[in-house]
């Protein structure tokens, strides 16, 4: 009787085999095999968005303290019935209404246990001191401008598109209205607002930075959830500046990570 030696897989049959899982893995996490550009460049855009605001909001104050005071009234209650539509447009782009939902209301009870509202008015309330500035309204200008300039899909897609392509055209145009929303809320809420230049420059020049990394993750169905969860947020700018209500928008601001987390999970890529 022989001895028979067994047989060992053939090298094509392990190539096979390996490139066999390698497609499959493909498959199940398409997001991990991206062929977008990663190199790292200066993030000019979100520079020149933010001299924007600056620019707007200096341009703004002189304005609004040669209005009168009725003057001023009808421009706040203008630029809150304009920012409601704002927010109104944004957030009928929800394709997943549950998901809005969740992520407003799980968002809003991290940020009441965290007291993001109390952390970000004392932070608010420092810096006006420091600046010796004698404004009530100082603090809630920097928060309203903050969520407001900050939030949105041109904020996202235009940091992508420079990071990416070297496109700086929507956030150049972007850096266009934000200078005259600054322009129109400093008139009423004062240096405040030209101070939300700095939170929008971290911002947006991080997305910039990490554009390579973030854009894949970013899917349309994740885009349509978060901008519309941003336009709840603005909604709620547009309710405070007409006094229907007070809505404490700082605790709010976890809700843009919520809907995030919760689209990539039940959302398709």
């Amino acid at each position: 009787m022989s001895l028979t030696t067994p047989m060992l897989p053939a090298a094509g049959m392990k190539n096979g085999s390996f490139q066999s899982g390698r497609d499959g893995v493909h498959r199940r996490f398409p997001r991990l095999y991206s062929t977008e550009r990663t190199t790292m460049i200066l993030p000019i855009g979100p520079l020149i968005n933010a001299l924007a605001i600056a620019v707007g909001a200096l341009a703004g104050m002189a304005l609004g303290s040669r209005l009168p005071e009725r003057v001023r009234t009808i421009v706040f209650q203008g630029l809150g019935l304009c920012i409601l539509v704002t927010g109104m447009q944004m957030a009928f782009v929800t394709k997943s209404p549950v998901i809005l939902i969740f992520s407003v209301l799980l968002g809003g009870v991290a940020g009441e246990l965290l007291r993001l509202e109390e952390r970000f008015m004392a932070l608010g309330d420092r810096l006006k001191r420091l600046l010796k500035s004698g404004n009530p309204r100082f603090t809630e200008g920097l928060v309203n401008t903050t969520v407001l300039v900050c939030i949105g899909a041109m904020a996202i897609v235009g940091s992508f598109d420079e990071g990416l392509r070297g496109d700086r055209t929507v956030v150049f145009s972007k850096a266009v209205m934000d200078g005259f929303a600054a322009l129109a809320l400093a008139s009423a809420y004062g240096l405040g607002v030209a101070f939300a230049a700095v939170p929008l420059l971290l911002y947006q020049g991080l997305l910039v930075i990490g554009a390579g990394f973030l854009k894949p993750w970013m899917s349309p169905a994740l885009m349509n959830e978060l901008t519309a969860t941003g336009g709840v947020l603005i909604l709620g700018i547009a309710f405070n500046l007409l006094n229907l209500t007070q809505i404490r928008l700082s605790n709010l601001l976890p809700s843009l990570l919520v809907v995030v987390v919760l689209a990539l999970i039940f959302l398709p890529a």
